[in-house]
């Protein structure tokens, strides 16, 4: 089981079409192109396995406390249902809220087993690539506001199929060989 956190902004920036302009047409409003300097944004914390899992939207910035909340009310439901009392491995990053000495304790209270995982890794993730792909489906939505962006962000994460999530699954060794031979470099994954 896959975890990890996104930020989704309702502005996205530059993923939109670049705007091209003749000599003469500063000023029209067809060469114009709006920006938002700090947009509405939601984190979103989601989990992936063979198929997708929960998403929940954070009101904090994450910490062990915050965090331990997310895995009582979100992973250990899912875990429970998918895997019942079959073990699994729990994959998530480095961040310092995930590896408080608390939060190892809570997995341990539970009887979760994390991978040990590298630092500074995304290569190795399937779920940034996962975040990859909803935010592009996402591209073309125009959200008016952070409660339509959390409902644009839960409906496109309901439309990935287990097929997405088993293919980004099986290519991992590919992205672990091709960060090895990268020497640790970022990789095309």
């Amino acid at each position: 089981m896959f975890s990890d956190e996104s930020k989704f902004c309702i502005s996205f920036g530059n993923q939109g079409p670049r705007v091209w302009r003749k000599r003469g047409e500063a000023q029209n409003p067809r060469c114009l192109k709006s920006s938002v300097k700090f947009p509405q944004s939601v984190m979103v914390w989601g989990a992936m396995w063979f198929g997708v899992g929960p998403l929940c939207f954070l009101r904090s910035k994450v910490n062990a406390a915050v965090y331990q909340e997310v895995l009582e009310h979100f992973l250990l439901p899912a875990a429970d249902q998918l895997y019942g009392d079959a073990d699994f491995i729990f994959q998530q990053d480095l961040a310092p809220a995930y590896s408080a000495k608390a939060t190892s304790t809570c997995f341990k209270d539970h009887g979760i087993r994390v991978h040990n995982w590298p630092a500074n890794s995304p290569d190795h993730n399937s779920i940034e690539n996962l975040w990859g792909i909803v935010k592009r489906k996402m591209r073309y939505a125009r959200p008016n506001n952070t409660e339509e962006l959390k409902a644009t962000i839960r409906a496109t994460w309901a439309l990935i199929t287990p097929e997405q999530c088993h293919r980004l699954i099986d290519c991992m060794p590919h992205r672990i060989a091709a960060a090895i031979q990268a020497k640790g470099a970022p990789t095309k994954y």
